[in-house]
């Protein structure tokens, strides 16, 4: 019997697609996509004006008649980076519920490390721009952790660094996550509809309703409710993301009798490779192209307001998560893990100023009525990431080579027959 033909981008078996997926949910994966699309954004910006980057990310879809005839770049933020924050917000009911944050003690050190890595870079940021006669509205730019860069740095560079150390940099990125989106839905919202925002919230309770007290199951009834939610939190001012964020926190995510996952831990798995392989990167490709010259790069470390950016994520982020945890296991009962040492923090802290994605959602909300200026801030939260990136990177490799090191003498033997 002949062999059937493979079509070519035909729909793939179900072992690859399971092999697909499973590569997606991997932070190292996630983290290339996210940094070949911000490169393509980069190339494709800097392309003459022909090559139609801004036409592309300016086109204008959607049904004009309910007010979603939203530009592709709007689309990217408002609507794919949802997904994004929905993964992030089953992530902290997880946490919350059966993780870290679950018992005060454990979660002390990294809910106040994410506290302080967000105060501190504000902090920097506004007393760069209050010296140098800037505009103190991005304040919030360089407050953000990237979770997927982050986690990505961590694991291709740190194999061999102790598990407890991937804990604590996602349990901080999640809480940044969360007050990131805080954040924008208090500051960055002008004109709250309450209307919409009160049809958003009863729709929400009917999803809660149905998943915590009915049999209902099925893609059909939640995915068109949970649409509903974010179009009614879009049209009522509120930053559409924050539906995503809320529909994540409502999932159930612990465990009962006989349930090897949760429905919330099953959603997020389904999900979490739409969210790294396609929503996160679409953003960057849509929102990280800004035209690079060498007087745009040096207009970054020359003007308040970008400097301030470019300071908050690589020395404010740093001092403020290093020490905010240093100050809070000294001054109480909270401990660092036993299997982490002080150096493993400081990397850590470090890898925090990767503030890509939300930093980049931010900084357009920030100033929205000066697309030079928006386009300055993005060029710094690139700098910005990429010098906390290879900053990280160096001290990673360094603490990863004496974990290599230790476990080699562990597991050398000893010569228990040769003379005393």
């Amino acid at each position: 019997m002949p062999t059937p033909r493979r079509k070519a981008l035909g729909r793939l078996s179900l072992p690859e697609r399971t092999f697909v997926a499973d590569a997606l949910r991997a932070e190292t994966v996630g983290g290339i996509l996210l940094l070949v699309a911000a490169l393509t954004a980069l190339i494709w910006a800097n392309l003459p004006a022909e090559a139609g980057y801004e036409t592309v990310r300016t086109a204008r879809v959607g049904p004009s008649a309910v007010g979603l005839d939203l530009t592709l770049a709007h689309w990217s933020a408002d609507g794919l980076l949802a997904l994004f924050f929905f993964v992030a917000g089953i992530e902290l009911k997880r946490e919350l519920v059966a993780g870290d944050l679950r018992d005060p003690r454990a979660a002390a050190l990294p809910v106040v490390a994410a506290l302080c890595g967000m105060l501190a870079p504000a902090l920097v940021y506004v007393l760069v721009n209050a010296a140098g006669g800037g505009s103190l509205d991005g304040w919030a730019v360089p407050t953000a952790t990237d979770i997927a860069f982050a986690l990505a740095v961590l694991a291709v560079i740190g194999s061999a660094l102790p598990s407890a150390l991937r804990a604590f940099l996602l349990t901080l990125a999640v809480v940044d996550d969360l007050f990131a989106i805080l954040i924008i839905a208090f500051f960055f919202t002008d004109d709250v509809r309450f209307p919409a925002l009160g049809g958003a919230a009863a729709c929400l309770v009917l999803f809660w309703l149905l998943l915590r007290h009915t049999r209902v199951r099925g893609w059909y009834v939640y995915v068109p409710l949970g649409l509903v939610v974010w179009a009614l939190t879009y049209r009522s001012g509120v930053h559409a993301t924050v539906a995503g964020v809320a529909l994540g926190l409502v999932q159930r995510c612990h465990r009962r009798h006989g349930e090897s996952r949760s429905p919330g831990e099953r959603i997020e798995h389904l999900v979490r490779p739409l969210s790294a392989g396609f929503a996160v990167p679409v953003f960057a490709l849509f929102n990280a192209g800004v035209a690079v010259s060498g007087s745009v790069l040096a207009d970054v470390f020359a003007r308040p307001e970008t400097l301030g950016v470019v300071l908050g994520l690589v020395a404010g982020k740093t001092l403020g998560v290093f020490g905010g945890t240093w100050l809070t296991a000294r001054f109480t009962r909270a401990q660092l893990s036993d299997d982490l040492v002080w150096p493993d923090l400081f990397a850590v802290a470090v890898v925090a100023g990767i503030g890509f994605t939300v930093s980049l959602l931010i900084g357009e909300l920030a100033f929205t009525g000066a697309p030079a200026l928006t386009d300055e801030i993005k060029a710094a939260v690139l700098v910005g990431s990429v010098i906390a990136a290879l900053g990280a990177a160096v001290l990673l490799r360094s603490r990863n080579t004496e974990y290599r090191r230790l476990r080699a003498d562990e597991e050398r033997p000893t010569d228990r027959d040769g003379p005393p």
